[in-house]
């Protein structure tokens, strides 16, 4: 935890690199968003088991004037695709990794939109970290180290991967040093000639092109077309304060919905409450099963999922992710805030990195349904349902907290606990360092189950199974329990948090 008066802002993020990335554009007079785009793009580089050139953004941006926005740069499936060419190689269900899973990156588009919209620093300024880091190296880190270990059985299966994570035939252990010649040039690249230069210079012909090699139907076409989009944020009250979050395609939806189910009646809900809880989790995990898509194809608002009754006859929800997701906050005094969330979803993603510019992507089209009557069905040009979800917490129209977090379908789980901690008058540092728990989603095969941390209070764990619901006991700190980050607004300054799980810290920069 950092504190400090007189704050010119604060930042915090899953990787202490990041974190001093971020910290060190606002000590130099830029403000929260350029922090976050200089902190996004080290964490391309250091923490890849999470977060990619090759992934997705959302970002919730809150300006001077008290103006909200949110940032939808999630990819589109590629227009030379379709279900039934999927449903024909694949059967009913996508694989998790692999090269059709791969969706146009919507990320480096959506640094490139945060940039026009705020930014006081240069385009190159923003990627310089990242590219010294990518090409000079720095020390592995638990959660990659551990993530290589894990992977390795298909990861290093990749040529790519292999030459990168894997010199020798060996994962890179804790504190050897990470080196990705292949993805400084590409950073470099990036830095010199823009943003566009990923969607329709050289440097997308060659990732393009790295990827049709192993069968894939994104075309430069799909690249080049493709922009995000800007919106209004989905808004809640709980508490008497105003909770801004993502609408679909994003999860934001669960998060009003389980702050109604407490604002209804539940007591208690992290203690005697917790099976009352865990129940509303449930519900939730249900309806995003069954009807989170694309509004742009149908998919219902966000207004009307936070409404919608849990179906009678679940559908199977998807398989727990592993790795996945950087969620980091950033305020500056200048009035700028940013709840902030790039993701290549499952660890390493697809589990390819195209050798030519050293670029981990995504595996979020596997989010996709190969149901035609789902509403979440593949079609070409279509985002799959997301589990991304950024967080503003406003009072009246002050900002009082910044949260970010990972975690998967976990996210509005985490974000309720984080909140519910703050309201009982945690501070950041406990909020993010309290016991956790989550509902798993349901696979259709047995009891629903809770993961919870093994400090989880008894009266919540014996809460949690009275309502059902088995329990898998995991030790402290586990990170499938999500990396959650944290600012208070407060009285001159901040107080701000990194979550242990992590390999992360917070930075509170003071005016002098």
């Amino acid at each position: 935890m950092s504190t400090r008066t007189q704050a010119r802002g604060a930042i915090a993020t899953s990787h202490h690199l990041a974190t001093e990335a971020g910290a060190a554009v606002l000590e130099a007079g830029g403000n929260a968003v350029d922090a976050a785009i200089a902190a996004a793009a080290t964490l391309c580089v250091v923490y890849p088991n999470s977060v990619a050139l090759g992934g997705d953004l959302v970002a919730l941006v809150r300006s001077p004037d008290g103006e909200v926005r949110f940032l939808n740069a999630t990819g589109t499936a590629p227009a030379n695709q379709s279900l039934e060419a999927l449903r024909e190689r694949h059967g009913d269900a996508l694989p998790l990794r692999g090269v059709d899973t791969i969706t146009v990156p919507g990320g480096v588009r959506g640094w490139q939109a945060l940039h026009e919209y705020a930014a006081t620093r240069s385009w190159a300024d923003h990627l310089a970290p990242a590219i010294r880091l990518a090409e000079q190296g720095f020390p592995n880190s638990r959660s990659v180290a551990a993530a290589l270990v894990d992977a390795e059985p298909t990861l290093a299966q990749d040529p790519g991967a292999r030459a990168v994570f894997y010199p020798g035939g060996t994962p890179i252990p804790e504190g050897s040093p990470v080196v990705q010649p292949a993805l400084a040039e590409s950073l470099r690249q990036l830095a010199d000639r823009g943003a566009d230069e990923f969607y329709e210079g050289e440097l997308a012909d060659r990732w393009i092109a790295g990827l049709s090699a192993l069968g894939s139907r994104i075309t430069r076409e799909d690249t080049a077309a493709y922009r995000p989009v800007w919106g209004r944020p989905l808004v809640g009250e709980y508490a008497g304060l105003r909770v801004l979050t993502g609408p679909p395609n994003t999860s934001g939806f669960m998060l009003l919905r389980a702050l109604g189910a407490v604002a209804a009646g539940i007591v208690d809900p992290l203690g005697a409450g917790a099976g009352e809880l865990a129940t509303a989790f449930r519900d939730s995990n249900a309806v995003r099963a069954a009807e989170l898509a694309d509004p742009a194809f149908g998919g219902l608002s966000g207004e009307e999922l936070v409404e919608l009754p849990a179906p009678r006859r679940p559908v199977a929800g998807a398989p727990k992710a592993s790795g996945d997701t950087v969620g980091f906050s950033a305020v500056s005094a200048d009035g700028w805030a940013v709840s902030f969330v790039n993701s290549v979803y499952w660890d390493f993603g697809s589990h390819i990195l195209e050798p030519e510019s050293g670029i981990i992507f995504q595996n979020r089209g596997t989010s996709f349904s190969l149901d035609s009557e789902s509403p979440n069905a593949f079609a070409p040009g279509k985002r799959p349902r997301h589990t991304l979800m950024p967080v503003l917490i406003l009072d009246g129209d002050d900002l009082a907290w910044v949260p970010a977090t990972m975690g998967g379908a976990a996210q509005p789980q985490i974000h309720t606990q984080l909140l519910l901690r703050s309201l009982a008058g945690a501070t950041p540092h406990e909020a993010t360092h309290a016991p956790r728990w989550i509902v798993d989603e349901d696979t259709g095969r047995g009891p629903i189950t809770v993961t919870a941390e093994s400090d989880v209070p008894w009266i919540a764990r014996d809460a949690i199974e009275a309502a059902g619901f088995e329990l898998k006991i995991v030790p402290p700190y586990t990170e499938d329990l999500g990396h959650s980050n944290l600012i208070r607004v407060e009285s001159g300054g901040y107080s701000a948090a990194s979550d242990p799980r992590s390999d992360g810290s917070a930075l509170v920069v003071g005016s002098g």
